[in-house]
């Protein structure tokens, strides 16, 4: 039989030929790795092809060590469309500044990233290894008072809120009595004290101290312990 090439050839790979004996064995250890129709569950890995359309998201980055702002662009792939394993994944990511003193960088990081996005498997680590690069001439505080080590781990913030929007990583959630403890003290200081500071002006109370968790400006002395009142971390637990 005949077959006509009608598009340019790329890139090419040769495929093994796989007996039935083969893929009712793989299909027999591995259950959970095929449909109910018996087609197999595609998950992302090195050789996945880059389709022509991807699902993309773009965050804005602005911080006060650089006149332009940042703009990350985070494409997903999905995976298994239309069936009970329909998964969402980033596979790819793109950094747009005018700002050229950080042209390299951004080249190579991001080139690094999308290498781990499409390598496959567990990608949170990559959030924590971002959000603890350190810029030697200091932070920045955003407004609301957060504090930001360096751009690049803000940009691991901006990944880790794009991996919870998919569902790739849970979002951190506070118990409802926790959370309301923690709003009916914060309206307690705060009518006590008014806000003067110029980074925690509109959210937290004047003189917070820096939570280590989460580094924002919300720690306060309630009920004898040192709570946030961001995350709701406190030292008596």
């Amino acid at each position: 039989m005949t077959i006509k090439i009608e598009k340019h050839i790329t890139k090419y790979r040769v495929d093994k030929p796989e007996t039935e004996a083969q893929k009712a064995a793989e299909r027999k250890a591995d259950p959970s790795e095929f449909r109910k129709d018996g087609a197999k569950v595609i998950r992302i890995h090195e050789k996945l092809e880059r389709p022509e359309v991807l699902i993309g998201s773009t965050y804005k980055i602005k911080t006060p060590v650089s006149e332009h702002a940042m703009y990350v662009t985070i494409n997903d792939i999905v995976l298994n469309e239309g069936t009970e394993h329909e998964h969402r994944r980033p596979f790819e990511v793109f950094i747009n500044s005018k700002n050229l003193d950080h042209f390299q960088w951004i080249v190579a990081l991001t080139r690094i990233i999308s290498a781990v996005f499409r390598k496959g498997g567990d990608i949170s680590f990559l959030v924590d290894e971002l959000k603890s690069v350190f810029d030697p001439k200091g932070g920045y505080w955003q407004p609301g008072g957060k504090f930001m080590p360096s751009i690049i781990a803000e940009l691991g913030y901006v990944i880790e809120k794009h991996l919870q929007t998919i569902g790739v990583m849970p979002r951190p959630e506070i118990d409802e009595h926790r959370a309301a403890l923690i709003k009916q003290k914060k309206e307690e200081y705060e009518a006590r004290n008014k806000q003067q500071d110029a980074f925690s002006r509109g959210h937290y109370p004047e003189g917070a101290q820096l939570c280590p968790k989460c580094s924002t400006a919300a720690v306060i002395m309630m009920d004898g312990c040192m709570t946030c009142l961001s995350c709701g971390d406190s030292k008596c637990g």
